[in-house]
């Protein structure tokens, strides 16, 4: 419910923002690059939560290992376009994506849910299709390590400026190098985010251990079509402005790039250019409804890395500009687990099916109880298994096949349980035909029974059609 009241307060924003440009007579918003004299004023007082680090600040055998996984990863077509679901409607993402991170753990986005290729962790048996995919994994996991450790110095470095004003105007006002002022800087103007509340190293560790990386892949050449940026005239895009989904609150996401330059793309003078340079990807950064303040767009080059820290994900909305060379990205985060991970399913399912007894004697089965709590309970675990997980997975076909079979024997294992909880839905169906109930606390049940029927009815013919 929140979630909805929110998207809705967004489109609400995002028309009013939209109108008033129509009554300016103004069909652009003014955005700044690194050619433009205020770019790194604006970065620091509206943007100041999002890090650069050059790729020349990050170990070579890093880049190496990081590169070569991408490469490994392609070579064996692990990139796939997701089929996402947008206001009702089905769209295929122009950029191709795999997730990898921490086994049994998922990642949900526009409606889609995927279900991470697990890197290699102690205490799991994991077979890979090829010793080149378990190395491809292997490096992203090292990759994943460093960027935690990163983050958690950044947000501490945050929390120094915060607290202690160290000599910003000092800093601010001397001439600094477009590298270190903006990839090293930490300052946070008051007008982003609250007042700095001191945190102990478990909130920064926790906001920073990154559970899963969402690797995306695109070659715009390939493309026939991209999108426009909208508000401020930016050019192609890759990823239309947004906030990132399904993430634990306040948490930082950090993001590898890696775009395939050639010597003409990498030569090329973005000082001498009005507006950003086309030939390279950018990341473009908005203050979330608001038509006041300039975006930003940030170029990204081979083996950069930046971070988007604290609550930037929430007060902006990024998006990815299109260059001209393939380019893939790692994006690490913190996704919200709580309802997202193969334990917390089986957890739910093992809750369902204490309402189900076998008698010792005729090995008939039967529900315990037709409380309508109980029932609803049950009935709403059996709606999340067949339409989060189990559809969820086997509408993506087998691509998970072509990394590893981690995945079949849990799938296995949950097809057991919703065939049980069909079972319990035939048994609470004859229960309720039957009279000798209280009439009131029957019609309770089937009331709330019928609802979450109708519910499942209405998925499966939407399932039935994608």
């Amino acid at each position: 419910g929140g979630t909805m009241k929110r998207r809705a307060g967004e489109r609400e924003k995002e028309l009013k923002k939209k109108k008033l440009l129509e009554e300016l007579g103004e069909d652009r918003l003014p955005y700044l690059t690194p050619a433009d004299a205020d770019f790194h004023q604006l970065w620091k007082t509206k943007y100041s939560k999002l890090i650069l680090r050059k790729s020349d600040t990050v170990p070579e055998e890093l880049h190496q290992m990081v590169q070569e996984s991408f490469l490994t990863l392609r070579e064996h077509n692990c990139f796939f376009q997701d089929l996402v679901r947008i206001k009702g409607k089905d769209f295929l993402t122009p950029v191709s994506r795999i997730l990898i991170g921490n086994p049994g753990c998922t990642y949900k986005y526009l409606n889609t849910r995927l279900f991470t290729v697990p890197w290699p962790t102690e205490d799991y048996d994991i077979k890979y299709c090829s010793p080149q995919i378990h190395d491809a994994c292997k490096a992203l996991m090292r990759l994943n390590d460093y960027l935690h450790i990163e983050a958690v110095k950044a947000l501490r470095g945050q929390n120094l400026f915060e607290t202690k004003e160290i000599k910003a105007t000092a800093v601010i006002d001397r001439e600094q190098s477009f590298d270190t002022s903006l990839t090293e800087q930490g300052s946070v103007s008051k007008d982003q985010s609250s007042v700095c509340v001191p945190e102990d190293d478990r909130s920064l560790k926790n906001r920073t251990s990154y559970n899963l990386t969402l690797l995306n892949y695109m070659d715009p050449l390939q493309m026939l079509y991209l999108k426009q940026e909208p508000y401020f005239g930016m050019g192609n895009m890759a990823v239309s402005w947004h906030h990132d989904e399904n993430l634990v609150e306040r948490s930082t996401v950090a993001v590898y790039n890696y775009s395939c330059e050639d010597s003409a793309i990498q030569g090329s003078h973005e000082q001498e250019l009005k507006g950003r340079d086309p030939a390279v990807w950018h990341v473009g950064l908005k203050v979330a409804w608001d038509i006041e303040t300039p975006g930003l767009a940030v170029p990204l080059h081979q083996g950069d890395i930046y971070l988007m820290l604290d609550d930037l994900n929430m007060t902006h909305q990024h998006c990815v500009l299109a260059g001209l060379s393939p380019r893939f990205s790692s994006t690490h985060r913190v996704a919200d687990s709580s309802r997202g991970t193969l334990e917390y399913i089986l957890g739910q399912c093992e809750l369902a099916l204490q309402n189900l007894q076998t008698d010792s004697d005729s090995m008939a089965l039967s529900v315990k109880s037709l409380e309508a709590a109980v029932v609803k309970q049950v009935e709403e675990i059996h709606n999340e298994v067949e339409f989060e997980w189990l559809r969820q997975f086997w509408f993506q076909g087998k691509r998970y096949l072509k990394y590893t079979d981690w995945w079949l024997k849990p799938m296995a294992k949950l097809e057991e349980f919703w065939r049980k909880l069909e079972i319990m839905t035939s048994l609470v169906l004859s229960e309720v035909r039957k009279e000798q109930q209280i009439e009131e606390q029957r019609n309770e049940t089937i009331s709330c029974f019928l609802l979450l029927l109708k519910e499942r009815q209405k998925l499966r013919k939407e399932w039935t059609a994608r």
